[in-house]
């Protein structure tokens, strides 16, 4: 009988202490990560959303900005996070039934994944649409923040079922 190892968490040394894990070994490989979080509110506030025709973009574009450019600075805001060198970062922020779902896409050829840059780009389009919309909804909510997909590595593909949030409109 073969006896199987429990899983450990990555990020401790030997002697259990915090450590970043060295991925200096690893090859470079292409890695792409997908993430969702979704952004809870009234139908009032998606309609005063819906008819904005604002001069500087919508809170549904600045929100995609934000993203992108939190997903780039991943490293600086997750203490073991490794920098990378992102060659693809996307966001998108679409309106449904009740409220905005967001989606985010990363990639890098690098030795390790993109999943921390992915989950941060959504987490932060999505503060933003809260940023934006509060003055009309103080009771927003994020919710369901989690990684689809992340593909590459040696780890191969993981592709979580998802159920629909909001019934897209």
């Amino acid at each position: 009988m073969v006896k199987k190892t429990a899983p450990k968490l990555s990020h401790y040394d030997k002697d259990g202490r915090v450590a970043m894990v060295d991925v200096s070994a690893k090859p470079l490989t292409a890695r792409t990560a997908v993430a969702r979080a979704f952004v809870r509110m009234k139908p009032a506030t998606l309609k005063a959303i819906r008819a904005l025709k604002a001069p500087k973009g919508s809170p549904l574009e600045i929100a995609r900005i934000a993203g992108i450019a939190a997903a780039k600075r991943t490293s600086e805001l997750i203490p073991l996070c490794h920098p990378l060198p992102l060659t693809h970062v996307d966001v998108v922020a679409q309106l449904c039934q009740n409220g905005i779902e967001v989606t985010s896409e990363a990639t890098v050829t690098g030795p390790t994944g993109v999943e921390m840059e992915a989950l941060t780009a959504v987490t932060i389009a999505a503060l933003t649409i809260y940023d934006m919309c509060k003055s009309i909804e103080r009771g927003i909510t994020i919710e369901d923040i989690y990684v689809v997909k992340k593909a590459g590595g040696r780890s191969g593909t993981y592709e979580r079922e998802t159920r629909g949030r909001g019934q897209k409109k």
